[in-house]
């Protein structure tokens, strides 16, 4: 950061400040009022499909989860504006993770929206907000260029994975909770579900630690990031094959996912991008 011109680095902690009174004093709201909107949806809906009904206990504990971290980075974006003005280098990881929670929250919190609510998706706004800080971040900074669009594919794959990761794990644990033989598991198509469930929400643990480590060019950064799309990767796949012809569903979820993960896995190894990710000396 100290080698980003001061007014970039001015503007810079501005956004940090705007962005962070939005994930402190308005977010907050949006998503409550989103939740309450997809709540609303699912008891309607769950009475012709009871299967749906899982989802009103577990997003009540989902949207909520992601509004505390919401809340908590917004609160590290303000403390962190004054050290982004003064050209800190450690400011770099900490605002960007902190940046990273409403991107990758606001999106998750939009599928189940837009699965069961219409009109306008109000936790877009709260992704857009997000990306608008996370995005500035990597883009103004003043490095190297290999360095700068290294980090902006990687950090993008790499939160756009923890969302998609999010979503397949709680939509495994949805069915899951409304499985017909219930607490037993009847056959291979429900014991993948409760195998792919843990791994995807310890795959999004890993890249939130991953996307910190990154941007900090800690070797440790590029390994976590590895093992968690190589994770996913591994179980993804057989979970689709087995879903669709032994389990006879006709979900492509895990699929979805695969661009991105095809993405992350081009730069971290491509050998540029790997060189830039990294540093012999951080």
């Amino acid at each position: 950061m100290e080698n980003t011109p001061r007014n970039i680095r001015l503007l810079l902690a501005a956004l940090a400040v705007i962005v962070g009174l939005f994930m402190v004093a308005v977010a907050p709201f949006i998503i409550q009022t989103s939740l309450e909107r997809v709540i609303s949806a699912l008891v309607v809906v769950s009475q012709e499909k009871p299967a749906y009904a899982s989802g009103i206990l577990i997003f009540s504990y989902a949207f909520p989860l992601y509004r505390g971290l919401i809340f908590i980075g917004g609160i590290a974006l303000l403390l962190l504006a004054k050290p982004i003005a003064e050209g800190k280098e450690w400011t770099f990881p900490a605002a960007l993770l902190a940046s990273a929670f409403p991107s990758a929250g606001g999106m998750f919190m939009f599928m189940p929206y837009v699965s069961f609510v219409d009109g306008f998706p109000l936790p877009m706004a709260v992704s857009f907000v997000g990306l608008v800080f996370f995005w500035s971040l990597i883009l103004l900074r003043k490095v190297d260029k290999w360095l700068k669009w290294g980090q902006f594919l990687a950090l993008t794959f790499a939160g756009m994975l923890t969302t998609h990761a999010f979503i397949v794990g709680t939509g495994n644990l949805r069915t899951l909770l409304t499985r017909p033989d219930k607490p037993l598991y009847d056959g291979i198509g429900w014991w993948v579900l409760a195998w792919s469930q843990p791994v995807q929400w310890i795959c999004v643990i890993l890249l939130f630690v991953a996307i910190y480590l990154l941007a900090a060019r800690k070797a440790w950064g590029w390994r976590l990031a590895l093992l968690a799309v190589v994770s996913l990767v591994t179980i993804d796949v057989p979970m689709q094959i087995i879903r669709l012809v032994i389990a006879k569903s006709t979900s492509w979820d895990y699929s979805y996912g695969l661009p991105v993960i095809i993405g992350l896995l081009f730069t971290l190894l491509f050998p540029k991008f790997k060189a830039a990710l990294t540093d012999p000396n951080a």
